[in-house]
C-alpha cells in the first residue's frame, strides 16, 4: 500500500495534540490570577516546582502566628454541573464551586484554610476556557482567604472528547491542635443552626439534569416564570463560600467556652447523610423541615420531576447549606452574627440522646 505524503511528515508533540507554545500563552494569562490571592505567608513565585507556605511569619501585620498547628487537607470535584457550564459556555462560575466544596468541608474541623491547589484537564489548550476556570477559583479564593498557590493543566488530547474538561480542587487548612473541632462535646438540648445555601451548590445536578432536560424538554435557556431567571442561570448558580462567616463565629467564640460543638457541610446525601458525620455516639439530631424557607428552585424541581419529599431532602440540600451545632444558650447570638453577615440562617433542630442519626420532622 502507498504512503500518504503525510506519512513521511516527521512527527512533533503538536502533531500529537499538544501545542507548547499555546500552553505557554495558557500558563502565562494564569499566572496574575494566581498571583493575585498571595498573601506575604506565600514564600516565592509563581512557575517553581512546588509552592512554600510559611507557618511562621514575622510581620506586625499577622494578629497571630501558630503554636501548636495541625494540618486539615481535603480534596473534591464540581461533579456534573460542569454539564451545564459547557452548555452555557459560561466557566468562570464552576471555578468557585470547586473551591466551596473543598474550604467549606475543611471548615468542619474549625480550620482555616491556607492554601488551595487545582487540577485541570482538557482535551487540547484553550486559553479562554483556562483563564475562565482559574479566574472562579482565583475569585473562590479571595472570598475564603486562601492562597492559590499551584495546580496541573492536563491536555489530554486521546482521554477527553472534544469539549468535555474535568477539574478537582485540593484545600490545605490549618487548625491549633487544641481548637479541633469534632462533635465530640455535643450533648442533649444543644441546637443546631442551619446557614442558607444559594441554590443547589454542587449536588443532585445528575438529577437535575434527568428532570429539566430529558423529562421536562427544557432548554438551557429557557425562561423560568417561577424563579425569574433562565434555566441555565438558576442551575449555574455558584456554592456559597462560608469560611469567613463561620471563622468569625469561631473567634467569637473560642473553642475554650465549648460553645461551638460541631460543623458539618451540607454535600450529597443532604441533612441526612451529613450532620451525623458531625455528630459523636449516642447523639441524635432531630431537624424541623418547617423551621426554614425552602428556596424557590427545589419546589421547582420536585414539581418538574415528581419526585417524591424524601428523596428531595436525600439529594439536594433543601436550602441548607452548612451546619453548626451549639451550646443552645448561645444559638440566638450566633444566628443574629450570621445574619447580619449577609448569611441568613435559623435554628432548625435540636440535639437528643439516641442513636446516631438524624430525623427530619
Amino acid at each position: 500500500m502507498a504512503k500518504s505524503p503525510n506519512d513521511k511528515a516527521p512527527m512533533n508533540y503538536k502533531s500529537a495534540g499538544l501545542d507548547l507554545e499555546l500552553y505557554e500563552q495558557t500558563i502565562d494569562a494564569m499566572a496574575p490570577l494566581v498571583k493575585r490571592t498571595h498573601t506575604p505567608r506565600v514564600m516565592g513565585g509563581f512557575g517553581g516546582f512546588a509552592s512554600l507556605f510559611s507557618l511562621d511569619f514575622n510581620n506586625r501585620l499577622f494578629a497571630r502566628n501558630y503554636k501548636h498547628p495541625v494540618l486539615v487537607t481535603c480534596n473534591d470535584g464540581v461533579g456534573t454541573k460542569l454539564k451545564i457550564a459547557s452548555m452555557m459556555q459560561k466557566y468562570d462560575t464552576v471555578g468557585i464551586d470547586l473551591v466551596a466544596m473543598s474550604v467549606n468541608d475543611c471548615l468542619c474541623t474549625g480550620a482555616e484554610p491556607v492554601v488551595f491547589l487545582d487540577y485541570l484537564a482538557m482535551p487540547k489548550d484553550d486559553v479562554k476556557l483556562a483563564t475562565s476556570l482559574i479566574k472562579g477559583i482565583s475569585d473562590g479564593c479571595i472570598d475564603a482567604g486562601c492562597a492559590l498557590t499551584g495546580g496541573e493543566t492536563a491536555i489530554l488530547p486521546d482521554f477527553y472528547a472534544p469539549g468535555d474538561y474535568d477539574l478537582a480542587g485540593f484545600c490545605v487548612g490549618i487548625v491549633e491542635r487544641d481548637s479541633i473541632i469534632n462533635g465530640n462535646g455535643t450533648r442533649p438540648g444543644d441546637l443546631i443552626i442551619g446557614l442558607s445555601s444559594s441554590g443547589l451548590h454542587s449536588n443532585g445536578y445528575s438529577l437535575a439534569r434527568k428532570i429539566v432536560f430529558e423529562k421536562a424538554g427544557l432548554k438551557i435557556d429557557d425562561s423560568i416564570p417561577e424563579l425569574g431567571t433562565t434555566v441555565g442561570q438558576a442551575l449555574l448558580e455558584p456554592t456559597r463560600i462560608y469560611c469567613k462567616p463561620i471563622l468569625d463565629v469561631l473567634r467569637n467564640y473560642p473553642i475554650k467556652r465549648r460553645v461551638v460543638r460541631g460543623l458539618a457541610h451540607i454535600t450529597g446525601e443532604g441533612l441526612e447523610g451529613n450532620v451525623p458525620r458531625s455528630l459523636p455516639a449516642n447523639r441524635r439530631a432531630i431537624i424541623k423541615k418547617d423551621s426554614w424557607p425552602k428556596p424557590a428552585i427545589f419546589s421547582w424541581l420536585k414539581n418538574l420531576g415528581d419526585v417524591e419529599e424524601k428523596e428531595m431532602y436525600t439529594v439536594f440540600n433543601m436550602g441548607i447549606g452548612f451546619v453548626m451545632i451549639v451550646s443552645r444558650f448561645f444559638a440566638q447570638s450566633i444566628v443574629n452574627q450570621l445574619t447580619e453577615s449577609g448569611i441568613p440562617s435559623w435554628v432548625i433542630g435540636e440535639i437528643v440522646e439516641g442513636e446516631t442519626g438524624v430525623d427530619l420532622v
